[in-house]
């Protein structure tokens, strides 16, 4: 037994010497296994304490002072790698490692980083640069190489996208350093989108432009303002070519959009009978009668003055007419129904036709609701509507094709001042409150026709108590065109 107890001793004492054994020198302090493992773990904990302080500051503080995604996490990041090396020089100093001992070796250190590991010390520095001038956020959506995708994190060496399909690259920092990057989501993530569209020669560029437009406002994804255009890029080779552009403020769903724009650009064609044409050549031959009468000659057939026999052709399909209601008919006609746009050119309704789009209200339905707040002008391009007052329970007017309301609101800064139901199937060109002012540049003669319309309806309201400012003066029409003036810049 005593051999045993002394073998324990014997293994004990060379176990504390060995961890008590002086490795290396620092300065004038003296290292050994044991202080390095100390030092190890009150290293990992003082990471582990950063981390875990800088993920407070980022969900508690940060969320409170109620900054943006990409903010936080920079702000967190920068902070925890300061927390990580204030807390590693106070653990050295404590341990009573004179960090001036350790400037040589820092410089040392230094040289062979910077030749041996050149590229981590580029991803190092890029990466405070990101976190400092913030060219890049956590949330952008952005564009590097070809790579498109959502910058899900950012540290000191890389930058962690997730792209459109889900996948998670990592991309050095230097990448975003020393290349052309876009970024949709910089400052503002409203973007344009452009869809190239080609139709067949021959068709009308106006319905073109109408159905185009008509597919943009079918997609919710689209946003209304700046509204959608149609440009005219070309003459191709087989087709004419337009482009249809819209704004969204999603930029990580441009795609799903685009494929339902297409979707919506294909059912408005077709639904217009206009075709989209595929590329073809015309060959031309020369003595084209003397090569058919060869033909003919060698198959036995007779021709008579160079003319083929006649032949028994299958009866075509009846060609049923296309109906001529007002929902077939194209915005073109419907806006030439109105006496102000009835002289108009097909090239001035066609940018006509870029400031509103028809809308088809059944008999009965509510237009604009009274007290609710107006955003669009309406003309009436077929059908009837009845404005009436809720409130006074009393009939106003009585409204037909040509005749237009909603400017009231706009132009006076009021609530809706009645109520407009539709009396039957009403086709109504609806302006947006941004675009009116566009509409109006562009045909002042309107403006003019809405200042005396609105000075009308002003002094009938008034005369129903239904509005009571007195800020019009002795001639409304003239107030009411400074206002459009004023507002408007005519």
């Amino acid at each position: 037994m005593n051999w045993i107890f002394q073998g324990g001793q014997q293994i004990s004492t060379s176990l504390s010497r060995l961890f008590t054994t002086e490795l290396f020198k620092i300065g004038e302090k003296s290292l050994s296994l044991s202080s390095i493992i100390s030092l190890i773990l009150l290293g990992l904990a003082v990471f582990f304490v950063s981390k875990s302080l800088s993920e407070w500051i980022k969900k508690r503080l940060l969320v409170r002072l109620k900054l943006d995604r990409g903010s936080r996490e920079a702000i967190a990041t920068v902070i925890g790698y300061f927390f990580a090396t204030l807390g590693c020089l106070i653990v050295l100093q404590t341990a009573g490692i004179d960090l001036s001992s350790l400037t040589v070796l820092a410089g040392v250190l230094g040289i062979g980083f910077g030749f041996g590991l050149q590229n981590l010390a580029s991803n190092f520095i890029s990466g405070l640069t990101l976190l400092i001038e913030q060219p890049i956020k956590v949330g952008d959506f952005v564009e590097v190489d070809g790579l498109l995708g959502t910058v899900e994190n950012i540290s000191i060496r890389s930058t962690i996208v997730r792209t459109i399909d889900g996948v998670f690259v990592i991309v050095p920092n230097i990448r975003f350093v020393e290349n052309h990057i876009i970024n949709w989501s910089y400052r503002d993530p409203k973007c344009c989108i452009h869809i190239p569209v080609g139709v067949a020669y021959g068709s009308d560029t106006v319905s073109v432009t109408e159905a185009l437009l008509a597919a943009a406002r079918m997609e919710p994804g689209v946003l209304s303002y700046p509204s959608p255009k149609v440009w005219f890029k070309s003459f191709g080779e087989s087709c004419l070519n337009f482009e249809l552009l819209v704004w969204i403020d999603q930029p990580p769903n441009s795609d799903p959009i685009k494929s339902a724009l297409n979707f919506h650009i294909e059912q408005e064609l077709r639904h217009r009978h206009i075709k989209i044409p595929f590329p073809h050549r015309e060959l031309w031959i020369k003595n084209i009668e003397q090569l058919n009468t060869q033909v003919h000659k060698s198959s036995g057939t007779e021709v008579t003055n160079g003319k083929e026999p006649s032949q028994k052709t299958a009866p075509s399909e009846p060609i049923h007419p296309i109906s001529k209601s007002p929902s077939n008919l194209t915005l073109r006609d419907l806006m030439r129904r109105v006496t102000y746009f009835e002289s108009c050119t097909d090239l001035e309704l066609r940018q006509l036709i870029e400031y509103g789009y028809r809308q088809l209200f059944p008999a009965g339905q509510v237009v604009c609701q009274e007290n609710e707040p107006g955003d669009s002008f309406y003309i009436i391009l077929t059908g009837s509507v009845e404005v009436f007052s809720e409130r006074a329970q009393k009939y106003i007017a009585t409204l037909h094709d040509g005749e237009f309301f909603g400017e009231m609101s706009l132009l006076l800064g009021i609530p809706r001042s009645a109520t407009v139901r539709t009396l039957s199937d009403t086709i109504l060109f609806v302006v947006d409150r941004n675009d009116l002012q566009k509409l109006l540049q562009e045909h002042q003669g309107l403006a003019d026709q809405i200042a005396q319309t609105l000075s009308q309806r002003q002094q009938a309201l008034r005369d129903l108590g239904l509005l009571t400012e007195d800020g019009l003066g002795e001639n409304p029409f003239i107030w009411i065109r400074k206002r459009i003036q004023s507002l408007f810049g005519i």
